[in-house]
């Protein structure tokens, strides 16, 4: 599985888990819950360009930027 699919994969998961924190929580706690959410893909996305990076230096790539 090529890198982009891995993203929208990611993002197609990230959406569907916000979706359903929200509609299980009330008012008061979806702020909190979108920010975890937040802080959830925010790190998946740094974990995926860091494994990019990683096989790019492995493969020895010119460009090792992600």
């Amino acid at each position: 599985m090529d890198m982009i699919s891995q993203k929208s994969l990611l993002k197609l998961l990230a959406a569907g888990t916000f979706a359903l924190t929200l509609a299980a929580c009330g008012d008061n706690n979806a702020e909190d819950a979108g920010e975890e959410l937040d802080e959830i893909v925010t790190d998946a996305g740094n974990a995926v360009e860091d494994a990019c990076e990683d096989v790019k230096e492995g493969a020895d790539a010119e460009d090792k930027d992600c």
